[in-house]
This record gives structure tokens, sequence and C-alpha cells, in this order.
């Protein structure tokens, strides 16, 4: 899943950092598949030590001076680094993986552990080889390098190499999608970090403890550094917000303590090791509602209610539409992307709005109307056509994704706030807005309205509370039996739980 930044992926940097959610299967290579990469020990030139050759990039030199300021008697780390580079069409975006060796700090309970440090999310080069060229008071390349810091075992000697495969997937997510991770933000890997029996299994990002943001000659860079957490972890993340788990997570030194240490032996969550926590959770969902505004996953829709013989056998929802559904133009895409990284770097205090669509006046009640009714002029704006009401409407979600509508109904609209789910398959998206969203294209007399392939869906305070209520369950996948199909004749609205396979047919 993933919160847009779809994410479900997703991604405030007015008030808070931002929380999105990766899918793993939009992660082209799992964390199975090996890297084009080996450990070798850097050339001499590329120390950090002035002076130093005139062979090492400026990018890396930014990167390797950051990391000397920290590790100054380990000028030549071990590195993972890729055979054939990624700007010679080889498949690992991240020239290199510096795994440094680091004592922690036993009077603050920091045990000793291994620090990975990425090369090529930034600009290495500045030549356009791999990133656009910027000025050194933007960002370099992306703007940031991953970190990882694992736990050291007991007579380990040399560091894990996987690691580097986590961080490769994670790069090549990012040049495909251009969603920059941030602090706060949460992946949802569903599967032991390093391939093991870990119940660490997802990630959030944080920013470095000791890597603080550094200049080189392209621009600026910081460091952004992966936590290894539980699924319980995740969930708390997903329902309120990254930042809050993670100082959570701060709190306790087995969970990762000060700096953050994964720990892939951990066995009991932050909520076991302290039942006070649960309580924070609660209070801080209840009073502060989540930060996700979006995330990807497997969703589909239709102006249509179930009829009977679907809600007995939902194999023929398959049979009901078997036409392709259309692509979002690279406008629409835009607009959704827009808003929602416009959703996600704004705070729970400021206003919510979606993004307007170009040449409707959203303030003028007629305009709003002109803009939903089938009836048009010619001279109306090509935009206001491709706007239609439904009069009824049909969601269908696999389980994974319908879990997450008890995070948008009751950490989002019930806080007067909007929630989208991308789909994963295609590039349509349904965005469910609450009533004080302002920009939105559907109002008391169009509940449901899609322009282009980006449906939007408005459901009043009283029904929210219902809905909340109704389906909070689903939160639990493994108490959901698909098919579930649920029916409000009164809003002629329904929504399906399907398998993720019949999910996939209707796309």
């Amino acid at each position: 899943m993933m919160s847009s930044n779809s994410g479900q992926n997703e991604i405030s940097k007015s008030n808070k950092p931002a929380e999105v959610e990766l899918p793993p299967h939009q992660l082209s290579h799992s964390t199975t598949s090996q890297p084009d990469n080996r450990v070798i020990h850097p050339p001499a030139s590329s120390s950090a030590r002035t002076p130093v050759q005139p062979s090492v990039p400026p990018g890396v030199l930014a990167v390797y001076n950051a990391c000397s300021s920290i590790y100054k008697t380990q000028p030549n780390p071990l590195q993972v680094t890729a055979v054939r580079k990624y700007w010679l069409d080889g498949p690992d975006p991240l020239d290199y993986i510096s795994m440094y060796e680091n004592a922690g700090n036993e009077s603050r309970h920091i045990p000793p552990h291994w620090h990975y440090v990425s090369l090529g999310l930034s600009d290495l080069h500045g030549d356009g080889r791999v990133h656009e060229r910027s000025a050194a008071d933007e960002a370099s390349g992306y703007g940031f390098e991953l970190t990882f810091r694992l736990k050291r075992e007991p007579g380990e000697t040399a560091p894990p190499t996987w690691p580097a495969v986590l961080m490769q997937a994670l790069a090549r997510y990012v040049f495909q999608s251009d969603n920059i991770l941030q602090s706060g933000d949460h992946v949802s890997w569903h599967s032991p970090l390093d391939q093991t029996e870990s119940r660490i299994q997802h990630m959030l990002m944080a920013e470095d403890a000791q890597l603080y943001p550094t200049q080189s000659p392209f621009g600026f860079v910081n460091f952004i550094q992966i936590v290894g957490v539980c699924t319980e972890e995740l969930k708390a993340a997903q329902h309120w917000n990254g930042p809050g788990v993670l100082e959570l997570l701060r709190n306790i030194s087995s969970a990762g303590g000060p700096w953050l240490i994964t720990d892939m032996r951990r066995g009991e969550t932050i909520f076991d090791l302290d039942s006070s926590f649960q309580e924070r959770l609660e209070q801080g969902i209840e009073q502060e509602g989540s930060n996700l505004s979006g995330v990807s996953g497997f969703i589909y829709w239709e102006e249509a209610q179930p009829n009977e013989d679907e809600t007995r056998n939902t194999e023929l929802c398959a049979q009901q539409n078997n036409s392709v559904s259309p692509q979002l133009s690279a406008t629409d895409t835009e607009k959704i992307k827009s808003m929602l990284q416009k959703g996600l770097r704004s705070g729970h205090h400021q206003p919510n709005q979606l993004n307007s669509r170009t040449g409707c006046d959203q303030s003028s009640e007629s305009a709003r109307k002109d803009s939903l009714d089938s009836n048009y002029t010619a001279d109306q704006p090509i935009e206001l056509v491709r706007t239609k009401s439904l009069d009824s409407l049909h969601l269908k979600f696999n389980s994974e994704t319908g879990a997450l509508l008890p995070l948008a109904l009751r950490g989002r609209l019930k806080h007067g706030r909007h929630f989208t789910f991308k789909n994963s398959l295609n590039e349509s998206a349904v965005t469910l807005v609450s009533p004080s969203v302002d920009g939105a294209i559907v109002d008391n007399e169009h509940k449901y309205a899609i322009h282009g392939t980006w449906l939007q869906v408005l459901l009043q305070e009283d029904f929210i509370q219902q809905l909340t209520q109704e389906l909070d369950f689903l939160s639990e996948q493994n108490q959901v039996k698909e098919p579930e199909v649920f029916c409000w004749p009164e809003h002629k609205l329904s929504i399906s739980i399907l398998p993720e396979s019949l999910i996939n047919s209707l796309n």
C-alpha cells in the first residue's frame, strides 16, 4: 500500500512530516532479488581525508565528508557497489552503500551497530548523467540519501549486506515514481526485512540521528534513516502519524532508542513493552486524526448497486463490466499527485482543500452545477465537459486496501479532511471527501462525481459516523471473510470487499 506520497504509498513540511505509504508491488525488485553489486574496499583515492584526489566525484565527496565527521577513524569503509552503474543501464540506482561500524553509547543505552549510508539518490556527478543539474541552493538530485542502523550481533565482525538490497529497492521506487521519502513516511513491506522469521516487516522513515543535512556543490542533501518496525507499529503510524510512533520508539531502548536502531531479533512491539503507549495512541488518533491522506491499493468502482445474485456469488462481479477502465490524462494525474502532496504536506491546522479544476470557479454554486450536470453548451471549457455526476455508486476493494477504510473514516473524514485511494493497477483514483473540504467537485446535490477517472465521494458527518461504526472491523483483516458486501440504499452506496484476483480482473 502506498500513500502517495501513494502510496500505499504516500508522504507535512509546514507543521508535521509527510506520511506516505509505499506498496511493495510498486517496487520493481522485491527484497528477495539480489542487486548487481559486490562488497569491496573503496580505493584509497576515495578517502574523505584531505587532500582528496580529483577523481572522486564532488557529490560523493560531500557525503564522505559528512560521514567522516562521525567516523574519523574509518576513512575507507566497506562498501557495496553496483558493478554496472545505473547511468550505464545497470539495474541499481545507488552507486555505493557505505557500511560503518558504530560503537554506540553505553551510557545512553545505545548498542553497537552497523550504520549504512547510500550514495546515489543525491547528485554525485553534477553532469546530468543521472540527475538534472540543479543550483547550489536547490536539492541535489532527490535531495536525500538513505541510511540504516542495524544492531550488531555478538561476535559479528562484518556487516550483513542484506540492508543494501533493501536500500536499492527503495531507491528504485524513488527513481521510478519520483516520490521523495521524508521523515515520518512509512513503508508497508509485508515481509521480514532480512528474509528470516523476524517480526520486523515494515519501515518508518526518520531523520538520521547523527548525520545532519549537508551541502554539496550540486545542492543540499538530507539523510533519511530507515527504521524497521512491526506490523502493529506500522498500523499505529497509519492511523495516527509517523512522527508520533517514532517518538514512542525512541523512548524504549530495546525498540530503537534515541538513535532508532533496528533490532531484527526484537519480538515485542512497543505496545507490549509499555502498555501506556496504546492509550497514547488512542488519544492521538482521537485528538489529531491521521496525517496519512492517501494510499495506493486495489480498488474498482462503477455506477451500480450489487444485485441479489451478485451478493450471493461475487464471481458475477467480473462479468458486470468487461470494458477497460480509461486512463487518466497526464494533466489529471498531476492534479491527483498535487492534491495528495498538498494534503500530505499540510498540517491538521491548515484548511482542507482539493486542487480546483482549470476553468471552474468553485466558489460559485452555478459553476459547480454546470460542471456536474450532463447538459453543457459548446462555449464551456472542455474540462467541465469531462466531469460527470453519478446517481449511485459501488466501491470494490481487496481486503488489504479495505482495511484502511476505518483509518480514512476515523482518522481523516471525522476530522474534516479527505482521503484518496489511488488504483495500483491503473491511473484511476477515489477521493473520500468530508463536507468541510474546499475545492471538491462534489456537493450536497451531487455526492458522487467523476472527472476523467478521478472519482470523488462526499460523505456527510452523520453518515461518516455510521460508516465508522459499521466498518471498523475491516481493520482486522483476519476477521474479514471475502466476499463481504455492504449496502446503504438510502445513500445509494455499496461497498464490497473482494478477492484481489477479482479486483485485478475488473481493472
